[in-house]
């Protein structure tokens, strides 16, 4: 009996370890607060996939936070900074300034992220949610 609950437990970390994979990037553009949670949630000795399920998709709703969103994306910009020209570290840097001063929306921000990635490819960028928008197929 133990060992099935050990090979449950395994499972269900590998779901979660997934799951936050995909999911990590758009928590914490969401939610700094809410992304170191989930971090300490995960160091737990049994985690639940419901459990995570709920914390992003609870993030949905939550009022866009400019300083939050601009930490996600110098996260994933540390993916590109070994490799991108001055000229493309400039330009994501001067559209993340439009952004917080409201000249510009995530929406443009993401797509400079996406021409990088196509020059750049990384498979675990390209899986995440912040940059598909594919929140509903992850939870499902």
């Amino acid at each position: 009996m133990k060992e099935d609950t050990n090979v449950n437990n395994t499972k269900m970390r590998k779901e979660c370890e997934v799951l936050w994979a995909k999911n990590k990037y758009y928590v914490l553009s969401k939610s700094h607060k809410v992304y170191l949670e989930v971090r300490e949630y995960l160091k737990e000795k049994e985690v639940d996939i419901q459990f995570l399920k709920e914390k992003i998709l609870n993030l949905r709703d939550v009022e866009e936070s400019k300083k939050d969103f601009n930490n996600a994306i110098l996260h994933v910009w540390g993916y590109f900074k070994k490799d991108a020209s001055d000229v493309e570290k400039q330009g994501l840097f001067c559209i993340l300034e439009k952004y917080m001063t409201e000249k510009a929306n995530q929406e443009a921000v993401i797509e400079y992220i996406k021409v990088l990635l196509k020059k750049y490819p990384n498979q675990y960028l390209q899986e995440s949610t912040l940059l598909t928008g594919e929140y509903d197929e992850t939870l499902a």
